[in-house]
C-alpha cells in the first residue's frame, strides 16, 4: 500500500448511431478525461463489420495512444475504452482492459471498474470445470462468468442479469459484442456510472466529466443493479437487481477519486469537498492566519474550511502539473524523488503564519510528513494539519487500495503520536458521521467501511474481524 491511495479505474464506451463520429478519437479524449482514475495502462476496443479490434498497453493515455497508433486503429461503429490501475492482479499488460474473450456465439470485450470479494472462489471454481486465465485480474472472471451464461440463454443481457447472481462485490462493468453494447453496475452501486447522449449515440463513462470532454450531454446514471443496453437506437433497461441492496457509493469517490468537476449519483464532486472543508472548520476549530490546501483534491476542502471559519484562504503549494501522483511510483525511493519535484511552498504565503494546512487524507502519513517539512523549511510558525477524510483504520474490499490496517497510520498511532510524528502542532479528521452527510442533495447511502469497519457486503474476508452492517 502507498504513501497515498489509488485511484479507481475508468470506463468509456460509444454507441452505435447515424450521428457521425470518429469512436476511437473520442475514447481517446475520453480516457483523457479520466486519466485520474488510472495510470497504469489504458486500452481500446473497436467493434468494425462485428469485428472487434484491439489495442491496449502499459503506461499513460498519451504514451499508449500516439499519432501513429491511434491512425492504425480501425474506424468502426461503438467501442469500449478503460484506464486501469489494479487493485486486484499484477501491473502487466495482460491485465490491461478492455479483455477480450471469444467464445462459440462470436466476441465480448469487457472493461470493469471495482473489485470482487469473491473472486478467487470464483476462479477456483472455473478453473475446475476447465477454464484458462490468462491473466490475475478479476476482470476475467466476471468475463468468464458472463460466457457462461451466454452459452445458457438468448441474449447478452440475459447473460448479464444472471452473471450479477454471482459476483459479489464492486463492479460498474461495460460490455460489447459483434451486436450490441450494454453496461451494468453492482446492486449497491459502490462505483460511479453514467449515460450522456451525443446526437443519437449513448456515451458510457464513469464520471461525468468524460461526457463533457467529447461534448455528450448528461442524460443520467446508470441505478445501482442497472443492465443498460442499446438496441435499434434506443436504451433498454432490465432492473432485475434494483433495489434489492440499499446503495453503499464509496464516499471516497467525493472526497478524492473523482474529478471535482464531475456530479456522481447527483452529487457536484466539488461541492461535496466544500462541505468537507466547512464540517472540519466545525469540528476542529484553531487560531490560524491562512488556509492552504494540498493540491489537487485538498484545494476545494481547504477553500471550505476557509469560508466557514473566516480564515482567509492562500495558495501555499504549488504543484508541478507534468508529474503524476507521487503513488504512482512503485518503490519508495522514487515516491519520495516524487514528493519533492511535485510540489513547492510559496514562501511569501506561508513564512511566518500560522498555517491551516488541507489534506484529503492521511493514509501511511508519509507524504503528509514530507508537505509538513516543505512547509517548515518554508518558515511556517504553526502547522495545523487538518483531513477532509475521517481516519483510516480499515481494510477496503471494494476497489480502494487498503490491503490491511497494518499500514495506517491512524491504525497504529494515536493521535498525539500521529501529531509528533508529523511534525504538527495540532491534528484533525473529518469524523465518519459528517463524512455521510457530503451531499447537499440529501441523498444517503455512501460505503465507508475502510472509516468505520462496517461492511455492507458480509464475506469470508471480513467475516470475525470486523463489524458487519
Amino acid at each position: 500500500m502507498a504513501a497515498k491511495l489509488h485511484e479507481e479505474c475508468g470506463i468509456f464506451a460509444v454507441s452505435e448511431g447515424k450521428t457521425p463520429l470518429d469512436v476511437v478519437t473520442a475514447c481517446y479524449y475520453g480516457l483523457f478525461a479520466l486519466q485520474h482514475r488510472g495510470q497504469e495502462g489504458c486500452g481500446i476496443a473497436v467493434n468494425h463489420s462485428k469485428n472487434i479490434s484491439l489495442y491496449r498497453d502499459l503506461g499513460l493515455v498519451s504514451q499508449v495512444f500516439t499519432k501513429d497508433v491511434l491512425e492504425k486503429i480501425p474506424g468502426g461503429s461503438m467501442a469500449v475504452a478503460h484506464a486501469r490501475y489494479g487493485t486486484t492482479g499484477d501491473n502487466n499488460r495482460m491485465n490491461v482492459q478492455p479483455l477480450v474473450i471469444n467464445h462459440k456465439k462470436g466476441k465480448m470485450a469487457l472493461a470493469h471498474n471495482g473489485n470482487l470479494i469473491n473472486d478467487f472462489e470464483l476462479r477456483d471454481e472455473l478453473e475446475s470445470k476447465g477454464s484458462i486465465f490468462h491473466t490475475t485480474s478479476d476482470s476475467e472472471v466476471i468475463a468468464y462468468i458472463i460466457t457462461k451464461y451466454r452459452l445458457q440463454t438468448s441474449t447478452i443481457e440475459q447473460a448479464v442479469v444472471k452473471a450479477m447472481d454471482e459476483i459479489k462485490g464492486a463492479y460498474s462493468i461495460c460490455v460489447m459484442t459483434d451486436e450490441k453494447l450494454l453496461v451494468a453496475r453492482d446492486p449497491r452501486g459502490f462505483r460511479p456510472l453514467v449515460i450522456g447522449t451525443l446526437g443519437d449515440r449513448f456515451i458510457f463513462a464513469s464520471e461525468t466529466c468524460a461526457l463533457d470532454t467529447v461534448g455528450a450531454t448528461f442524460l443520467r446514471d446508470v441505478e445501482p443493479g442497472e443492465v443498460v443496453s442499446c438496441v435499434d437506437g434506443e436504451l433498454v433497461s432490465d432492473r432485475t437487481h434494483c433495489k434489492k441492496e440499499p446503495k453503499s457509493l464509496c464516499v471516497f469517490e467525493l472526497l478524492y477519486f473523482a474529478r471535482p468537476d464531475s456530479i456522481i449519483d447527483s452529487i457536484p464532486v466539488l461541492n461535496a469537498r466544500l462541505r468537507a472543508g466547512s464540517f472540519l472548520a466545525l469540528e476542529h476549530p484553531v487560531q490560524a492566519d491562512v488556509v492552504i490546501g494540498v493540491p489537487d483534491s485538498g484545494i476545494t476542502a481547504a477553500i471550505g474550511y476557509s469560508r466557514q471559519s473566516g480564515i482567509p484562504y492562500g495558495v501555499g503549494l504549488i504543484k508541478n502539473k507534468y508529474i503524476g501522483r507521487t503513488f504512482i511510483q512503485p518503490q519508495q525511493g522514487q515516491r519520495d524523488t516524487g514528493v519533492k519535484i511535485k510540489l513547492n511552498a510559496i514562501k511569501s504565503t506561508v513564512e511566518g503564519k500560522r498555517v491551516v494546512l488541507i489534506d484529503d487524507s492521511i493514509v501511511r502519513g508519509t507524504t503528509s510528513k514530507r508537505i509538513v517539512q516543505l512547509l517548515r523549511d518554508a518558515g511556517a510558525k504553526e502547522i495545523h494539519l487538518r483531513s477532509s477524510a475521517p481516519k483510516f483504520l480499515y481494510p477496503c474490499y471494494f476497489g480502494t487500495d487498503i490491503d490491511s490496517s497494518e499500514n495506517l497510520m491512524a491504525y497504529k498511532y494515536t493521535d498525539d503520536e500521529m501529531k509528533s510524528l508529523l511534525g504538527v502542532d495540532s491534528l484533525g479528521f473529518l469524523s465518519t458521521e459528517n463524512v455521510t452527510k457530503l451531499s447537499d442533495t440529501g441523498i444517503e447511502g455512501f460505503c465507508t467501511a475502510c472509516f468505520s469497519g462496517n461492511y455492507p457486503i458480509k464475506n469470508n474476508k471480513t467475516k470475525n474481524k470486523f463489524r458487519l452492517e
